[in-house]
């Protein structure tokens, strides 16, 4: 007795699809399951034994041969239960289907036949419709995710039974899933925080602004209290809104990772990753045996923040060096190698000397220049030179925090960022660039001209502020960014004055 179920492998961002084929025999009762089968997927036997017991089904006497074919890809995870419980009573003719084959099945089964979430939903809808398969049957909470696909027939189910009655039933009565993209987009454009509330720092919010219009990283430097942490948990209310493409890509990531929320369609809003600096370097750039994706790669599309960072082990600041330069990263292990997609915006935030209070009117600093010089040192200059804007944070006065007229609210600010973005978007048309922080040294020489005032302005301030030579293309891709913002497609000398003032840590007092 044999039958062949579809099933699927996630492998990175992408999946591959999976025969579950079944041989039932008599002999003494065994059961093997071969095809490069991970730990989980081993352990399948008892939950799909218990699962078709508790179903109201029997399971098939005789020696159970699983093979999950093709057995070169690696197999992991739970989502193989329902499809190996099915291709066991097809086999052995308790449920008798002429459309079984033309769905991918996945699901993972508990003891009692009821059906659990599994991973990559998106993914495997995504290839199976690239495959012409029909369509795909798998648990009502990751139905919503799959549906987002186009062109492929996605049934939720909620158990074994379920599964079972569907497949023997000669007309599929249910209705396919169908997902209102739009209204997706229109419910989860709202955002609970706002630059509104932030008290005073309006020249910090304005470079934040830059660095939103030009997709620049920003380095955020004040004393406790100052509200660096509130000003970065507000920088996604002012980016320009996910694309359909971009919350594709984000949502395969988030799937693949198991972080997508039951019931959740699709990654609508950019994400904002807040990682502690007790993490790993394994952790924020994606690993394990089969690597997942890290930190890293669940902020595409968005924000990392990295707040203290000075507190990170230098080793795990020092592996965003590629993947910021890049926009993805390569995760190797001895037999297996993966690409997860890392194109995000890093904002990081730290205190300007150990104690804190550096530049503090409210409170004496107790540091001296060897340590502030220490401490800001424990941040290497490669990694500082992807990092395009250093904006100090004073600590906020008590007329500003008393005040009670709001600040400028992130709507009206956004505006002005989309505006700057479809600028750049009309200049790089075609070139694979999407932002000023993406230019090289070529785009550099042909978008960012300066006059002679500017010149002289710029000659100047790497003399007299002790500016290093690495600042001097961050300023120019700053100044551009400050000149599409202002509606100027030459860059003026009050643009490439802004941009100066935004490299406090290549003053000579924190040149490291």
């Amino acid at each position: 007795m044999y039958s062949r179920i579809l099933s699927a492998a996630t492998f990175g961002v992408n999946a591959h699809l999976v025969e579950v084929e079944s041989h039932i025999e008599k002999a003494n009762p065994k059961f093997f399951i071969v095809g490069l089968a991970e730990g989980a997927v081993k352990e399948s036997f008892q939950r799909v034994f218990a699962s078709i017991k508790n179903s109201d089904f029997k399971y098939p006497k005789g020696r159970v041969t699983v093979n999950l074919a093709p057995a070169d890809i690696k197999k992991e995870g739970s989502a193989y239960d329902l499809p190996i419980a099915i291709g066991l009573l097809t086999a052995s003719e308790q449920i008798k289907s002429t459309v079984a084959n033309e769905f991918v099945i996945l699901g993972e089964l508990s003891l009692e036949g009821n059906l659990r979430p599994i991973h990559g939903a998106l993914v495997i809808a995504l290839e199976a419709k690239a495959k012409g398969i029909r369509g795909i049957l798998l648990p009502e909470e990751n139905a919503k995710e799959a549906a987002i696909v186009n062109g492929i027939e996605v049934y939720p189910m909620k158990s074994l039974k379920d599964v079972a009655y569907f497949l023997q039933s000669e007309h599929l009565l249910e209705k396919p899933l169908h997902v209102d993209v739009t209204k997706i987009f229109a419910n989860n454009q709202q955002y609970t925080l706002d630059f509104a509330d932030v008290k005073g720092q309006e020249s910090v919010k304005r470079s934040l602004e830059v660095a939103a219009a030009g997709g620049h990283n920003i380095l955020l430097i004040g004393p406790p209290g100052s509200g660096k942490t509130m000003l970065a948990k507000r920088l996604p209310t002012i980016l320009p809104p996910l694309t359909f493409e971009e919350a594709l890509e984000t949502t395969k990531i988030h799937s693949v990772a198991g972080f997508l929320a039951p019931d959740t369609a699709l990654v609508s809003v950019r994400p904002f990753r807040s990682p502690h600096h007790t993490i790993s370097d394994s952790a924020l750039v994606g690993g394990g045996t089969i690597p997942r994706p890290g930190e890293i790669s669940l902020s595409h599309h968005g924000v990392l923040f990295l707040d203290e960072l000075p507190e990170f082990a230098r080793n795990v600041l020092e592996v965003m060096r590629q993947p910021l330069e890049d926009g993805r990263v390569t995760i190797s292990r001895t037999k297996v190698s993966v690409d997860y997609p890392a194109n995000f915006m890093l904002v990081c935030a730290m205190n300007p000397c150990p104690c804190g209070n550096y530049g503090n009117p409210n409170q004496e600093c107790t540091c001296n220049p060897l340590q502030i010089q220490k401490y800001v040192g424990k941040i290497s200059g490669p990694l500082l030179d992807r990092i395009d804007i250093h904006v100090e944070v004073p600590a906020v006065k008590y007329n500003e925090l008393a005040s009670k007229r709001s600040g400028e609210n992130s709507a009206s600010i956004r505006d002005r960022v989309v505006h700057a973005r479809e600028t750049q978007a009309k200049r790089f048309h075609g070139s694979g660039l999407f932002s000023n922080a993406d230019m090289e040294s070529k785009e550099i020489k042909e978008y960012c001209q300066i006059d002679n005032a500017g010149a002289d302005l710029l000659k100047t301030a790497m003399n007299r502020l002790g500016l290093s030579a690495r600042a001097y293309d961050r300023i120019l891709k700053v100044a551009r960014t400050i000149a599409d913002l202002s509606g100027n497609e030459v860059i003026r000398p009050e643009h490439l004055g802004e941009a100066i003032q935004y490299r406090s840590l290549d003053r000579s007092f924190y040149n490291v």
